[in-house]
């Protein structure tokens, strides 16, 4: 039988691969962007982080509006994660789901079977 892995080890190794998808997000971003949110990121901007997620939220669904776009809400989405425990295992599944099935969303190659199809 296999030994399972101690909980403090599953949730390192959860926290380790959130950590590398959102990473990998972040590089995807405008360079100008990504010092912003890696800065926001930090547990000591947390009373910026909220205020500006929820603002980004907004704009994303007033994205009809020239300026703002759609892009806003995941974005203002994954920084409320980090203080909302539901909003952060929801998007912790959305970023597993884009890695396995959309690897390519986070600049990652996209899998020979996927290349194939599109033949």
């Amino acid at each position: 039988m296999l030994a399972q892995a101690p909980p403090q080890h599953a949730a390192r190794d959860h926290e380790h691969d959130r950590e590398r998808r959102l990473e990998l997000l972040i590089r995807r971003l405008p360079r100008r962007f990504q010092g912003a949110i890696r800065w926001l990121r930090q547990p000591s901007a947390r009373w910026l982080r909220i205020p500006a997620g929820v603002l980004l939220i907004i704009g994303g669904l007033l994205s009809i509006l020239p300026v703002l776009g759609l892009w806003m809400l995941p974005l203002g989405l994954v920084l409320l994660a980090e203080d909302i425990p539901p909003v952060r295992r929801a998007t912790d599944r959305v970023l597993a789901w884009i890695e396995h099935h959309r690897p390519h969303w986070m600049g990652l190659p996209r899998p020979s079977s996927f290349l194939s199809r599109q033949s």
